[in-house]
């Protein structure tokens, strides 16, 4: 999957900034490796329309949400139209005019009809692909749903066919007006980046003080870069 072109329909194509748009499958991918949060549109059925951000995981070119039963999001999307982004903010662009202020990111949206994995096996596969993807290693030592929490979560599937990526890099652009010596010198631009890694594990209050924290937590992999 992850060696092919992107395939755009007329609502998966980009109209702003097309210089931005990465056509390789493989950019996808990567932003969705690298998120861990996504937010869901869809419109209820009274026409409102809704975002909401919640977990996820994929496998192949399958993108799997998950969430309580009783949630409106994942009622209202089930069968429906819906539209997920991932966005990653990399760094904030300082330029010499306020116009052209902006952010480096990698965003991915997703389109298409949500379905609901009914199949208990298909579901239960579902929830490990997304518990692996928050907490890898996790799913192997920590127990498992029990029947009433299973019954309680529901999953919907998207494919990842119809896709969108758009990344931002660089520093600032500038009008040549603000390019003259005099603006040039006096004021400051450029890139603060933002740089995300992952903390010291922080145990439980009631876990004994002589339980380290297992290879699974601790051997997540730093961030390379802004993130």
């Amino acid at each position: 999957m992850s060696t092919r072109e992107l395939s755009p329909t007329p609502r998966s194509t980009i109209q702003r900034g097309k210089d931005r748009a990465a056509t390789d499958r493989a950019a996808l991918i990567a932003v969705l490796d690298a998120g861990l949060i996504c937010h869901l549109g869809f419109v209820t059925p009274d026409g409102a329309p809704v975002v909401i951000p919640t977990g996820y995981g994929y496998e192949g070119s399958t993108l799997y949400l998950h969430g309580s039963t009783g949630a409106a999001s994942l009622r209202a999307g089930a069968g429906g139209e819906v539209c997920v982004n991932v966005t990653l903010l990399d760094g904030v662009i300082y330029s010499r005019s306020v116009f052209h202020h902006s952010v480096n990111y990698r965003s991915a949206t997703v389109h298409g009809r949500a379905t609901r994995v009914t199949d208990p096996d298909a579901k239960l596969h579902a929830l490990h692909v997304i518990t692996e993807h928050l907490a890898p290693g996790s799913w192997d030592h920590a127990r498992g749903p029990n029947a009433q929490e299973f019954a309680k979560t529901a999953v919907l599937a998207l494919d990842l066919t119809e896709a969108a990526v758009k990344i931002r890099t660089g520093g600032p652009g500038e009008d040549p007006d603000d390019l003259t010596p005099d603006r040039v010198g006096s004021v400051w631009a450029g890139v603060v980046p933002l740089v995300r890694g992952w903390g010291t594990p922080e145990p439980c209050e009631l876990l004994p003080a002589d339980v380290a924290a297992p290879d699974y937590v601790t051997r997540r992999e730093p961030q390379d870069g802004p993130q």
